[in-house]
């Protein structure tokens, strides 16, 4: 006897049109987030949590969006926004969880996001003093 696992086709179809909407839905902040912000300025030997607190919120959940609707793919389009935004130290960590396959369920970047924001403000990841920061938006005039 061969036990089959039957999938209802119309659970399919829901998952792809969720993931055509999260498509849709990244593709229009990723428009807004170029159009608004055009870099953000780090210190040069920033670290992951540095670099995750100068970020804003719409790129994080841009990032998450990408990875459900796209999965593995989106690793290179990742690698692209976050080169183009100034954000050099958190495109290893993008990459990293956007090849784990079938992960694209989990906001990992919004979850890191939320956690650097909760711990101490002068902790970072190599345990060295947060180096002061001037402004870390420049916005489109």
């Amino acid at each position: 006897m061969n036990p089959s696992i039957q999938i209802d086709p119309r659970l399919i179809y829901i998952l792809l049109g969720l993931m055509g909407v999260a498509l849709l839905l990244s593709l229009a902040l990723l428009g807004w987030v170029f159009w608004r912000i055009r870099r953000i300025q780090l210190p040069p030997d920033a670290d992951v949590l540095t670099t995750l607190r100068a970020t804003p919120l719409s790129i994080v959940i841009l990032l998450d969006l990408l990875d459900f609707a796209l999965d593995v793919f989106s690793a290179p389009i990742s690698w692209i926004i976050l080169t183009r935004m100034g954000l050099g130290p958190l495109r290893w960590v993008a990459v990293i969880k956007d090849l784990i396959p079938f992960t694209q369920f989990i906001p990992a970047m919004t979850a890191g996001w939320l956690i650097a924001r909760i711990l101490p403000p002068d902790q970072t990841l190599s345990g060295l003093p947060k180096l002061p920061s001037t402004s870390v938006l420049r916005k489109r005039d």
